[in-house]
């Protein structure tokens, strides 16, 4: 008995303690469930404002332009097969050869799976067409107008909703402050006023300065293409008995190929109207000549170009707006083809650099070799025009397979290279404010380290590409070897449109059948193998979106 009163005892003993701890537990848990759920809130609100800041507008411009791209190439690609074809129709392309070709129009690529001759005026119009409106500077105009409209449409709806703040406060103020408003020397009606409009003056400056510089690039594109179009004809017209014989063998006009020629080169597509792009010419110095500057200006020296023509356009109409833009540069219109001064001048020493090495090394080592033939002038001039070509043009006035592999090494480096890299051995500017690392939320980092490097894409093109096209080559090594490839395919991701071509003469087992044409090596490819290249060149158009891709990876 005693021991059962003992346990007992401390049964009763122990109760309260438990029921106290179940009690404190119950009451403690609500406020650690609220706890979770506020850490949970802040997370999704960081994810919605990491979305919302820099990625999904990031990615909503990426969508745009690839619908853009698309929807342009497959609009070219139709009217292509409708129109009519030059001759009696038996040359007609095949359907994913008219389509690969109206997608290196729109990205300005000029990789080749057809022969350029048996397209007629009408469809060498629709071409010209498709290179125009995929061309960088007339890209540009489209988002200059596009921010324009936004600024507008921004300053807009401020300006109701002061309207709309002013009525309803005259409507709820009383009779008394209402007259010290209609005052003329009253204090607080001027200040109240001035901080209401102090950001208008910056938004209309901004807003003012796109549109002036949208006039600016307007200009420059229409002054080169008229001023293009017009030498080329004029010089092939009353200077050039030669370039006027080939047309003529060609049965191509003379102003038809002039504006396709002008549009390609300031565009940097690279596509000739004739099927040896510009072999036929390479005798022809000063149509080389002619268009050098046009592929300069349509590319590495736009920038220097651009900032010439601002600033004598400030100087000329003492524009407000273009002082400012004179002043700040991209920070004040966001133009990213806008750079500062100093930039542009080591940007314009970097493209002589470049040149000068390229020049050096095809007149050092093709003096004899490719360029056997020529005038010491005509040599000189050769070079000089191919160099220019390999970033980002891609006009050739030699076989390219005929060059020497070291040259080849170093026209892929040039190919791969972006348009405005510049030796830049000064302080990045300060003023460029970055967003904070640690206001990114974790999920957006993860998402961004999944991007890989340019190289490591174009390495997986190169394998998928060698996987597509094992078997030829196994069979036909000597044209279809990796060097080939790679040029190929880091001609396609420059959008230069460089190509090693294809020759019957080097297979080993010869094919009876087997007739030489005039297009790019990829013109010998599978349907899988030109699908795959049309990826590599919407992917090289658009590299912009990922040029920052594959810091996640750290190799030591």
């Amino acid at each position: 008995m005693a021991g059962a009163h003992h346990k007992v005892g401390e049964l009763l003993h122990h109760t309260p303690r438990s029921s106290t701890a179940a009690v404190d537990k119950a009451m403690s848990s609500p406020s650690s469930s609220y706890a979770q759920h506020h850490v949970v809130k802040e997370r999704v609100a960081r994810w919605r404002r990491a979305l919302a800041g820099r990625f999904w507008p990031r990615v909503g411009s990426l969508l745009v332009q690839v619908a853009y791209f698309l929807a342009v190439s497959w609009l070219g690609y139709l009217l292509l097969a409708q129109l009519r074809f030059r001759g009696d129709g038996t040359r007609r392309p095949r359907g994913i050869d008219l389509f690969f070709t109206a997608v290196s129009a729109a990205t300005v690529s000029s990789m080749s799976t057809v022969e350029m001759e048996v397209f007629s005026n009408g469809q060498l119009l629709v071409l010209t067409v498709l290179m125009l409106v995929g061309g960088e500077v007339f890209l540009s105009l489209i988002c200059l107008a596009s921010k324009w409209f936004k600024l507008r449409k921004q300053a807009v709806h401020k300006s109701s909703r002061r309207v709309e703040i002013h009525h309803v406060a005259e409507l709820e103020m009383p009779p008394a402050a209402a007259a010290g408003i209609d005052n003329p020397t009253s204090t607080t009606a001027d200040d109240e006023t001035s901080k209401s409009l102090e950001h208008v003056p910056d938004t209309r400056l901004r807003r003012d300065a796109v549109l002036s510089l949208f006039f600016v690039v307007l200009a420059i594109l229409l002054a080169v293409h008229a001023l293009g179009a017009i030498a080329i004809a004029a010089y092939i017209l009353h200077a050039s008995p030669a370039a006027r014989r080939t047309l003529r063998s060609k049965a191509l006009n003379v102003w038809t190929f002039s504006v396709f020629t002008t549009v390609s080169t300031f565009s940097s597509c690279g596509y000739m109207p004739t099927n040896e792009n510009m072999i036929v010419f390479k005798r022809d110095t000063g149509l080389q000549l002619l268009l050098v500057p046009q592929a300069l200006v349509g590319n590495t020296l736009f920038p220097p170009l651009l900032a010439a023509c601002v600033r004598a356009a400030a100087a000329a109409t003492r524009c407000v707006e273009l002082r400012e833009t004179v002043k700040q540069g991209g920070e004040l219109t966001g133009y990213y083809h806008l750079l500062p001064a100093r930039r542009c001048a080591m940007l314009a020493a970097t493209v002589v650099g470049f040149l000068t090495v390229q020049v050096a090394m095809l007149c050092g080592m093709e003096w004899s070799g490719a360029l056997r033939g020529m005038s010491p002038w005509e040599k000189v001039s050769n070079a000089v025009f191919l160099a220019v070509n390999c970033r980002h043009t891609g006009e050739s006035t030699l076989d390219i397979s005929t060059v020497a592999p070291a040259i080849l090494v170093l026209f892929v480096l040039m190919m791969y290279l972006p348009p405005y890299t510049t030796w830049f051995p000064f302080e990045g500017n300060s003023s460029t404010k970055d967003h904070p690392k640690h206001e990114e939320a974790r999920g957006i980092k993860l998402i961004k380290s999944t991007i890989l490097s340019q190289l490591s894409y174009l390495t997986i093109f190169v394998i998928a590409i060698c996987v597509t096209e094992r078997e030829k080559l196994k069979e036909d090594p000597l044209n279809f070897n990796l060097l080939s490839i790679v040029v190929e395919v880091v001609s396609a991701y420059g959008n230069v449109g460089f190509s090693m071509g294809y020759s019957c003469s080097r297979q080993i087992s010869p094919d009876q059948l087997c007739t030489d044409r005039w297009t790019g090596f990829v013109g010998r490819w599978s349907d899988s193998g030109k699908l795959i290249l049309i990826l590599v060149m919407l992917f090289g158009r658009l590299k912009k979106f990922s040029m920052k891709g594959g810091k996640a990876w750290k190799l030591s």
